[in-house]
């Protein structure tokens, strides 16, 4: 007996979920809009992309070099132009803050080198400060509305222009690298529309991964230690549209 109510228990509970009264949408014309603006505000990790030089391990002075990753936050505006139910073309402009290190170990001045002995390396930690103006212009997949949220991705490029790398190395910042300022990102992401009563809030999670080579090479090893150096974020975004 208890066997066959909960049988009848299986079969009866789907339809009362399709019984059940769907909720009422929430700005329901707001996808047919052609266009509208927001802003919006990014936290995430702002990081280096190394590749070694391959006369590294003969160098005089770097033993080893490793980045370290920092936070980075900042804002931008929303822009978004409306190609089809399902496309959408998204231009932000934003300004972001951030910093990354390099851990350097250096030999002594005269190169001599024991593995074994501590005093003939020492460490240097390199703080090197970014304020970067970007530009992203995004392509967004936008999937079914399913009553009051909207799942989609976004890919595309992004113009960066570091305005701290113009400034001048200050002598007790001594050893430090230099970055060139402009760098261009390939950048995919995905997120969640959440329309509510008043606006659409949505959050995503992107990955940009940056194209140019951003070391001023000066000659020294400390630069010509790097092949390639390149910039690498991921970054958790909030809109409200």
């Amino acid at each position: 007996m208890q066997l066959r109510k909960i049988v009848i228990l299986l079969i009866l509970l789907p339809l009362g979920l399709f019984a059940q009264k769907k909720k009422p949408w929430n700005k329901p014309l707001y996808d047919v809009m052609p266009y509208h603006y927001g802003f919006a505000f990014t936290g995430g990790i702002l990081d280096f992309s190394v590749t070694h030089s391959a006369a590294f391990n003969s160098f005089d002075t770097v033993y080893s070099v490793e980045g370290i990753a920092k936070p980075l936050f900042g804002a931008s505006i929303v822009g978004n132009l409306r190609l089809n139910e399902n496309w959408d073309l998204r231009f932000l402009p934003g300004l972001y803050f951030g910093q990354r290190d390099f851990e350097y170990l250096l030999k002594d001045d005269n190169g001599t080198v024991d593995l074994k002995d501590d005093d003939y390396f020492y460490s240097h930690t390199m703080k090197i400060e970014s304020t970067i103006l970007q530009f992203p212009l995004l392509v967004k997949y936008r999937s079914v509305r399913e009553s009051n949220y909207r799942p989609y991705v976004v890919f595309g490029v992004n113009y960066a222009l570091d305005l701290a790398a113009r400034k001048k190395i200050k002598p007790e910042e001594e050893p430090k690298i230099k970055l060139n300022a402009q760098d261009v990102y390939l950048e995919i992401g995905v997120g969640v529309d959440y329309y509510l009563p008043f606006f659409k809030l949505s959050t995503e999670v992107r990955f940009s991964y940056g194209m140019l080579n951003i070391v001023n090479y000066d000659g020294r090893e400390i630069t010509n230690a790097f092949d390639k150096l390149g910039s690498k974020m991921v970054t958790f975004v909030v809109y409200f549209e």
